[in-house]
């Protein structure tokens, strides 16, 4: 997968689950910890798994 794709990927989940949480079907708080649930998979995408250390 590219990088573009995988940027729309991520940013179209983003939207949707704000969405979700505007007409609460997602509670606010849910909504505000996604972005934190996405970072570990946003640095290992790049790094091929090693995130957090120089491979």
């Amino acid at each position: 997968m590219s990088n573009t794709l995988y940027a729309l990927v991520v940013a179209t989940i983003a939207i949707a689950t704000a969405l979700l949480a505007v007409f609460d079907v997602v509670p606010a708080t849910v909504a505000q910890m996604v972005p934190l649930l996405v970072v570990p998979f946003v640095i290992s995408r790049g790094r091929r798994g090693c995130a957090g250390r120089a491979c």
